[in-house]
């Protein structure tokens, strides 16, 4: 069965997460406008450090929840490299979509809203209520796909349109 654009660039989210260094989330973004793709990013470490997969997790180490304390962690989120891959290469994300494989954090939200991107779609929920009311505030569109599966047991992808548009803009 042919994919609907959402599932097309969610599954090249997924691929791109296979690159991931993290040892807790394996996380995937594509950047992409009038159906093109911009950039992408996956988390791990700043180019030229040592990564998380050679040296371990801060954040395993020191017991921190996930979706608490971003600042004690080595990578960069998939989101953040996919917007700096576009500023290094001088590309535009003004009016494009996001397609991540986790839910942005607030720090992420920030950077999306920052860019001019006006729809974000993700696949797996991250415990960041707060970054959903932001991108909600600035007006962004973001849908969650979620997996079902079918009378043959075949998984599909069902789009879940969460309008997070406000009323009074």
């Amino acid at each position: 069965m042919r994919p609907n654009l959402d599932e097309y660039f969610m599954k090249i989210a997924e691929v791109v997460a296979t690159r991931s260094t993290c040892l807790r989330n394996k996380v995937g973004a594509v950047i992409v406008r009038d159906k093109r793709i911009l950039t992408t990013g996956y988390n791990g470490a700043p180019k030229g450090m040592p990564h998380c997969l050679e040296i371990g997790c801060l954040r395993d180490e020191n017991n921190i929840p996930s979706g608490e304390r971003h600042e004690i962690c080595r990578a960069v989120h998939a989101e953040q490299n996919a917007i700096i891959q576009a500023a290094l290469h001088g590309v535009s994300t003004e009016n494009a979509t996001i397609y991540c494989t986790h839910q942005p954090c607030i720090l992420c939200a920030k950077m999306i809203i920052n860019a001019g991107i006006k729809r974000v779609v993700y696949k797996n929920s991250y415990p960041d209520e707060n970054a959903l009311k932001f991108l909600r505030d600035a007006g962004i569109e973001v849908v969650k796909l979620e997996c079902e599966s079918d009378e043959e047991g075949v998984s599909k992808e069902e789009s879940m349109r969460e309008s997070l548009m406000t009323s009074d803009r």
